[in-house]
């Protein structure tokens, strides 16, 4: 495929681009590519970890050598635009906007032009692809979010972000997952826990899901706090539509 590069980042692991660019379309020949090789099931390989333009490879070089491997990966390019991607899962996330729990929602709407209502109306009315996974476990960085809520990072990171917030950087959207450094703007808070090592699935959502945001009161909040806690509570899913 044209404009594909296979780059060795290890003695066991490779990198597949497909672009140089954040899109929607250069991230479904990524995803495409991975159905690719879990279907073919190569021997040897042992994880596939999708990014915005990318996907990381990990395999044993004692089961296939470097360049069996390339040489696999490239005859399975061909059928990455035969595959077809089923609907992503949408996962329903409850916020809390603003207060507390989102300190830097009067920033983001007055560097916007709008109201708070405005910027939470925006905020809960998409569904962002969860593009990647990454830098802490469970930290979904999305796309889609319409550019009139866009706004700059901190101009000096907080020290430690709340799990569960939910942030604004340029053009993205995500949440932290755990007690974090960070410098996005926050404009909210989840009591869904992202991430959980004492789950049977820590690291709720998945790379190429989307999820969407719905906003929700003070006590709302406190009782969904209240059933997460007891283990009770189930983030809501449906499948997207496409198109």
């Amino acid at each position: 495929m044209e404009n594909v590069r296979i780059l060795p980042t290890g003695d066991s692991s490779v990198s597949v681009e497909f672009g140089n660019e954040i899109s929607e379309a250069v991230n479904r020949r990524v995803r495409a590519y991975r159905l690719v090789l879990e279907k073919a099931g190569v021997p040897g390989i042992t994880e596939t970890v999708p990014t915005y333009r990318s996907l990381m490879i990990h395999y044993d070089p004692f089961v296939i050598p470097y360049g069996a491997l390339r040489e696999k990966l490239e005859a399975l390019l061909a059928q990455t635009d035969q595959v077809g991607i089923p609907a992503g899962l949408v996962l329903e996330i409850p916020v809390l906007y603003g207060g507390e729990a989102g300190p830097d929602l009067a920033f983001v709407a007055a560097h916007a032009g709008l109201s708070e209502e405005e910027v939470i109306r925006i905020h809960s009315s998409a569904e962002y692809l969860i593009y990647m996974l990454g830098f802490t476990p469970g930290f979904t960085y999305l796309g889609g979010m319409d550019e009139r809520i866009a706004a700059p990072r901190l101009t000096e990171p907080r020290v430690r972000i709340p799990a569960g917030s939910v942030g604004i950087a340029g053009t993205q959207t995500g949440i932290y997952p755990v007690d974090s450094p960070g410098g996005w703007q926050l404009i909210g808070r989840t009591p869904v826990r992202m991430y959980d090592p004492a789950r049977d699935k820590p690291i709720l959502p998945e790379a190429g899901q989307y999820i969407r945001f719905f906003p929700v009161t003070q006590d709302e909040y406190d009782r969904i706090l209240r059933e997460v806690e007891a283990g009770i509570y189930t983030v809501q899913t449906h499948a997207r539509k496409e198109g």
